[in-house]
């Protein structure tokens, strides 16, 4: 909208806040529909790009809507590409890392099929995302219609909910509860963390170009879960202990993007450091310290993600750029 463009945000709200995008409920180029992707999808006027982020994307999340999340992945992402090959738009979706699955391929490339599982706990989040890949590509070739796919790694930053499941909000909001920080497993197991500007850069660059990927975006800086649980400690000053708990079932023991195409293709990288990242994240959470005591004992500190991440991470599911 700075540059000039038009929005209309569409978001049924199951995992978003409507006060993410308060500051934008006056803007005259911004148009927000209360509306279900997975029903419809309808936009008046013309359109130049649909970015489809739409998904649950944290494990509590899609564990508590699982039919919801293969429904947002099949028929909502079908509904997206109608409406941009309607609008003669450009396609952006909106993937994942988890199409890796439990990787055996490191750092993972875009020309890794993955080791995934079909029928584990995971698999509505993960395969819905493997099919919304298929159905894009199928419109793509059959139909015409100008697709790119990014496959968005884990992502972290202001205004993630105290108590959606995923790491990096699950530690500091334990961390200003003061209590236990809970790591799944020894806490060896790695992630890479980007923060939410660099992945809005990112999307952004994707929706400028032609190119139909997919194409990762993350932070090719690897943590392990022990690693960013001490930084938080440090960052926050808290006096929490850390535990440990039993790793869940096809939880990831690795994850790192290779992001050479995205330097090649996009001219992208990150800029923003997990630690500048996280001293921006710990910032926002003392300012919203109710929410944050509100989630005391709800926080699932688990260390798995569906890196949705999440512009999803901001829970903003689905877009349409006007022209």
């Amino acid at each position: 909208m700075e540059r000039g463009d038009s929005v209309v945000c569409a978001d049924n709200l199951s995992t978003g806040r409507r006060n993410n995008i308060a500051a934008f409920s006056n803007h005259p180029r911004f148009t927000f529909m209360r509306t279900d992707v997975s029903t419809s999808l309808r936009v008046r006027g013309p359109v130049d790009v649909v970015a489809h982020l739409a998904s649950p994307a944290s494990p509590p999340d899609y564990h508590r809507l699982p039919l919801e999340t293969l429904a947002v992945g099949s028929r909502g992402t079908e509904n997206a590409l109608k409406l941009a090959a309607l609008k003669g738009a450009r396609f952006v979706l909106a993937s994942t890392s988890e199409v890796y699955g439990d990787p055996i391929v490191h750092p993972q490339t875009e020309s890794y099929w993955g080791n995934v599982s079909s029928v584990g706990p995971r698999s509505v989040y993960d395969e819905a995302k493997r099919f919304a890949e298929a159905i894009s590509m199928a419109y793509a070739r059959s139909l015409g219609v100008n697709v790119g796919i990014v496959r968005i790694f884990n992502t972290f930053g202001p205004r993630m909910r105290a108590e959606d499941g995923r790491v990096v909000s699950s530690f500091v909001a334990q961390a200003l509860n003061d209590d236990p920080l809970t790591i799944y497993g020894d806490g060896l197991q790695t992630r890479s963390f980007c923060f939410v500007d660099d992945l809005v850069r990112g999307i952004v660059a994707m929706i400028d170009s032609r190119e139909t990927g997919p194409i990762n975006l993350g932070n090719p800086v690897e943590r392990t879960m022990l690693e960013l649980a001490e930084l938080v400690l440090e960052f926050t000053g808290s006096r929490s202990k850390i535990e440990f708990h039993q790793l869940p079932a096809d939880d990831p023991t690795r994850r790192r993007p290779d992001i050479s195409l995205a330097q090649d293709l996009l001219g992208w990288r990150p800029r923003v450091s997990t630690e500048e990242g996280l001293h921006r994240t710990v910032d926002y959470f003392r300012s919203h310290q109710g929410e944050v005591s509100a989630a005391a004992g709800s926080i699932a500190g688990a260390q798995f993600e569906g890196n949705r991440s999440n512009v999803s991470r901001q829970n903003t599911p689905a877009m349409a750029r006007l022209a």
